[in-house]
């Protein structure tokens, strides 16, 4: 006999359900103790806190995107400091060169012979702040990084420490001094995070919180193996066919949105990439770990396609000058595809 859950049918016993689950429950908790000690010092924040979680989760990279100010950088320190990670943050700039992230050779006169120095990518969380500011030979560098989780450096290869996260942010509001990240490069971020200003109570919050002399203190609840262990088994967490077709189809509307009777016409130039179906697959599994499930029910696929949908999806001109956004196109073939 399958497993039913919400009036589907899974292809798997009940039993093996069960120890999914518990599994599941047991990194579930451990999680949730992560979210509750970040908000000691991030107020409010908690859709963009859950979706880096389930980034970390998946062992994805993420672009958060947002106006100055609303705590970027402070997210990226406190989950570093929280799982226990050497993080380091590099300030993009026009002037930035590959040495400067990867590293480079040294001649030492006293060995008669060249001396690696490894440079800051070679941390398990790097912040990429303002990455758009960057020239492209430096977005290739980082792109290699990303990509084969290693780095060249004169001839040389070096695998980067695990886990390795990147996590890159920019300004949507400033386009001087700013080069258009590739689409290549874009397609490699597992989820895109969008964050808002904060609520006017949150507001009032974020004021009490910095006017007190002393500061708050994060303590570390997970070391690199434990987020590896949970890494690992979030691949373990079970997808039934149907949801597996059920991703499929969403992304493949993107592509073709007349086959699923979508009145996109002249609205997107290019439908998501493979690696879309493949993160929505692993961010899915991640969002039904972090509720203590250890399988996929179509919920979990919907929560997070926003954000690994949005940057992959191109507008035409005509669709973003009449405003509509990419994350309206999603909503429109989410509200299409029948879930299973």
């Amino acid at each position: 006999m399958g497993f039913r859950e919400n009036n589907v049918n899974y292809s798997i016993s009940d039993q093996d359900i069960k120890v999914l689950n518990e599994k599941a429950e047991e990194h579930s908790k451990t999680l949730h103790a992560v979210f509750d000690e970040s908000h000691k010092v991030i107020i409010g924040q908690e859709d963009p806190l859950r979706k880096i979680l389930i980034a970390i989760i998946s062992d994805g990279h993420i672009l958060l995107e947002s106006v100055p100010g609303l705590a970027k950088t402070l997210m990226a320190k406190t989950m570093a400091q929280i799982f226990n990670v050497d993080h380091v943050r590099i300030q993009f700039t026009p002037d930035l060169l590959p040495a400067d992230i990867l590293g480079t050779k040294i001649y030492r006169n006293t060995s008669s012979s060249f001396v690696t120095h490894k440079g800051p990518i070679f941390n398990n969380f790097v912040l990429a702040d303002e990455v758009n500011r960057a020239p492209p030979k430096v977005q290739s560098a980082l792109l290699e990084a990303m990509q084969e989780k290693n780095v060249s450096i004169h001839g040389d290869t070096y695998e980067l420490k695990k886990p390795f996260l990147v996590l890159a942010t920019q300004n949507p509001i400033e386009n001087e001094g700013t080069y258009k990240l590739p689409e290549a490069q874009v397609d490699r971020f597992a989820l895109k995070i969008l964050i808002d200003y904060p609520f006017k109570e949150e507001e009032l919050q974020i004021i009490e919180k910095n006017s007190l002399s002393n500061p708050v203190s994060i303590k570390p609840l997970i070391d690199p193996t434990k987020i590896i262990e949970i890494q690992n088994f979030n691949e373990e967490i079970y997808a039934d066919k149907v949801i597996t077709e059920y991703i499929a189809d969403i992304v493949n509307a993107t592509r073709n949105p007349k086959d699923y009777g979508l009145d996109l016409d002249g609205m997107i130039e290019f439908g998501a990439s493979p690696r879309a179906s493949i993160w929505l697959m692993r961010a899915a599994k991640a969002n039904a770990l972090l509720n203590g499930r250890g399988f996929i029910i179509p919920e979990d696929v919907k929560e997070i396609a926003h954000e690994v949908l949005r940057h992959r999806i191109t507008l035409t001109f005509e669709t973003e000058a009449n405003g509509i956004s990419s994350d309206k196109v999603i909503d429109f073939v989410l509200e299409k595809i029948s879930p299973p």
